[in-house]
């Protein structure tokens, strides 16, 4: 019997319908604007798909239109859409944790830093921010089973407080070897915000070859504070910073790392009553953060952090001590 003609429809569409397995295979793309891709970090097709028609117009220079097709394409082979919550669940048994090295500090966010999110901790000088990124980039380097993830840090320095001095004080707390330490840690110094911005975009070669479990952004906001002054510039300012923190996220979410930002403070003259201490970065980075932890000197070596935003951990506050030997109680 001869086959109806809207039962082979669909077998011919499927025939039709172009199999996309690289970023040549996508319409309007060619060989040049694949290299550009890729050389700007862009070399999956994830990432294509997660992307703006803009976006990609200024890197590839295929134009609005064509990236729109591009972008499309993408989705469509990817098959981007819902999926139920077990299936969440199910991924999220694969979430780490890096401990502070204070357990107060590690139940406030739920167990210690988490990979798959963005943890930002804010606050005057000496309030024991950069600290904290020294002793995550050691503890990261431990087992599992003592609160590391076995793995390498990539640290991105903004305003020259990286010493490896520190590092090798810690590492010989920890009991660890301090060679080992510091050639486990990748440090880069931004010169400004757009420098900063490429490192984080070239970071994947990095983390593939070196292990990188943890990425340490001090400060995420300096150079941004610095480079875009005045009202006028405050749109530019905080459209490159969303971009920055998204290409963070992303690079948590598809390797499964931790990424921990410190961030600068200033005192709003609206605030008469309390504390005036307000984070840089607007909106933007308060949306942009999973794990938002104000921090405070108290006496001598006491620091007092508070838990200010988070998914699933009710707000908080807890005392811990920055020592010479490290984060502790």
């Amino acid at each position: 019997m001869a086959k109806r003609k809207e039962d082979e429809a669909p077998e011919a569409e499927e025939k039709r319908k172009p199999v996309i397995r690289d970023l040549e295979d996508l319409p309007g793309v060619g060989e040049v604007a694949a290299e550009k891709l890729r050389r700007a970090g862009y070399d999956d097709l994830q990432k294509i798909a997660a992307s703006s028609p803009h976006e990609l117009d200024e890197i590839a220079e295929i134009g609005v239109e064509k990236a729109k097709l591009t972008i499309a394409a993408a989705r469509d082979s990817l098959e981007m859409g819902y999926e139920s919550a077990d299936k969440i669940m199910e991924r999220r048994k694969s979430v780490g944790r890096i401990t502070t090295g204070s357990k107060e500090l590690d139940a406030l966010i739920g167990g210690g830093v988490e990979t798959m999110a963005i943890t930002e901790c804010y606050g005057k000088f000496s309030s024991g921010k950069s600290q904290l990124g020294f002793q995550l980039a050691v503890n990261v380097q431990k087992p599992p089973e003592e609160g590391g993830l076995g793995g390498g840090a990539l640290f991105i320095d903004t305003e020259s407080t990286f010493r490896p001095e520190r590092i090798v004080q810690l590492a010989q707390s920890a009991g660890l070897d301090p060679q080992q330490v510091l050639s486990n840690i990748q440090v880069a110094r931004a010169v400004n915000s757009d420098h900063q911005m490429v490192l984080v975009d070239k970071a994947e070669e990095m983390i593939k070859e070196k292990n990188i479990r943890l990425i340490v952004v001090d400060s995420m906001t300096a150079h941004f504070r610095a480079d875009y002054i005045g009202r006028g510039a405050l749109g530019d300012r905080q459209q490159k910073l969303n971009k920055h923190v998204h290409a963070l996220q992303r690079l948590a979410d598809k390797y499964n790392l931790a990424v921990y930002i410190t961030n600068q403070v200033m005192d709003n003259p609206g605030i008469l009553f309390g504390d005036p201490t307000t984070p840089i970065g607007g909106h933007v980075l308060a949306h942009a953060a999973t794990y938002r932890i104000y921090l405070r000197k108290g006496k001598e070596e006491k620091r007092i952090a508070r838990l200010v935003d988070s998914p699933n951990m009710p707000e908080g506050e807890c005392v811990f001590k920055v020592t010479q030997k490290g984060i502790t109680d």
